[in-house]
Formats: C-alpha cells, structure tokens, sequence
C-alpha cells in the first residue's frame, strides 16, 4: 500500500513570522543605493537613519510624525533635545544618533572651507554656515577667525540666546581675535523667525564691532544672518 505524504505545510518546520517591516528596510535602502537621496521623500531619509537606533519595531509611523512636527528632513536634525525627546518613542540613544548625521553634515560642510582663502570660497562659507546655523531654535553668534591669509584659523560660537535675542559683548570679541591672533573675521548669527532681514540693533551692532576692532588691526569681512528664507550678507548690502 502506498503511503500518502502529509500536506507540505506540515513538513516545514513552524517558525514565528518576520516582522514586515524586515522587507520594507531592504527595500528603502536598495531605493537610497541605486537611486539616491533625490528619490525619497524626508520620512523615508528619517527612517534610514532611524533603523539603525530602533532595530526592532517599525520606524515609518514614528519618522512621519517628526516629520510633521518639525517640518522637513533638516529641521528634525536641528531641533532642540529636549524637543526630540518629547515625542514619544524618542530616547536619548535614538536622540543621539540623529544629532550625529547633523554634526556628521557641518563637518563635511567645515570641510570644504579648510586651508582654503575664505574671501574666494564665499559660496562655501555660506553653505557651511547654512548648515550649521540656520535651523536653529534659538539665536546663535557664531564668529570665524581668519589669519592674514584669510585661512580658517578658529569657527567659535560666542554666544546663545532666546528665539530673538543673543548677548554679544564686543570686548569680549576683541579679547578672543587677539588671543588667537587673527587679522580678519567673519561674524554670523541666526534668526529662528526664519526672515534673515537685518534688524536695526544687528546693524548698531555690528558698527560698533566694526569701530573697536579696527584700530586692532582687524578686519570684519562680513556679518551673515541665517534664516529658513535664505541668508543676508552685510558685504553684500554695503551695510559694512
């Protein structure tokens, strides 16, 4: 008598089911490696770099939501800590890991500006400054000290403050440019508003730099505002 086989299902052996996001992280990442960045939208960008903090649960919903909270790619990796760790899901570890690619993306942008004249790398100047500073909740003022060369010598942040207002003491300025030796600087600050109009203070201000530090022998090639809108540059508006 012939003996009959059981059905096929019963053959293989009974293991839990992968989770089906599995499929859909191989999936995004083949997307990111033969198309590139321009072919994702920002939650699936989000998700890339969530998958490695989270490697077990499915990130979609979570990186959508930053997304609509925060406002694009860019903004999610500038906003402020305990803004991230608001958002439920949101750790420290995964919180880190984000600040990482943003650090990781000024340094790549910092980068382009080493030993090279700042005065011919204009485009590169903004685009590390952008970077760095123009999604920033609160106000930053940033100052980059150049040798005679006009070479990076030292990038520093001198000063945070509220969303529309940062302490800057001029001495202090002075002091820091003599200390490292620079003959020239580039002054940069932001505006949360995301409108990088120069205020009638960011001007007074910015004169009054200009006034001290010119019978040190030290030039202010530029003050840059950052904003979401785009950049304004005192050089460019003859405002200096």
């Amino acid at each position: 008598m012939t003996r009959r086989l059981p059905p096929p299902d019963l053959l293989t052996p009974v293991t839990a089911d992968e989770p089906h996001y599995h499929g859909h992280r191989d999936r995004l990442r083949a997307r990111f490696l033969n198309a590139g960045a321009e072919a994702l939208a920002d939650y699936e960008l989000l998700e890339l770099v969530l998958f490695r903090a989270i490697p077990r649960r499915d990130v979609k919903p979570l990186a959508k939501t930053l997304i609509e909270r925060f406002g694009s790619f860019a903004e999610v990796l500038s906003a402020e800590t305990d803004q991230l760790t608001a958002i439920e899901g949101m750790t420290s570890g995964v919180v880190a890991d984000l600040k990482l690619v943003a650090v990781a993306g000024q340094r790549i942008a910092r980068g382009a500006l080493k030993d090279r004249p700042l005065l011919s790398s204009w485009a590169a100047v903004y685009a590390y400054l952008r970077a760095a500073m123009a999604l920033a909740a609160r106000e930053e003022f940033r100052i980059l000290f150049l040798d005679k060369r006009n070479h990076l010598v030292r990038d520093e942040v001198l000063g945070r403050g509220t969303v529309d207002h940062t302490p800057v003491y001029i001495r202090e300025i002075a002091h820091r440019a003599l200390e490292l030796g620079a003959t020239a600087i580039i002054l940069a600050h932001n505006h949360p508003s995301g409108d990088p109009t120069p205020s009638g203070a960011d001007i007074r201000m910015t004169r009054e730099i200009v006034a001290v530090l010119d019978p040190l022998g030290i030039v202010v090639h530029d003050h840059v505002i950052l904003g979401r809108e785009g950049h304004a540059s005192f050089k460019g508006l003859k405002l200096i």
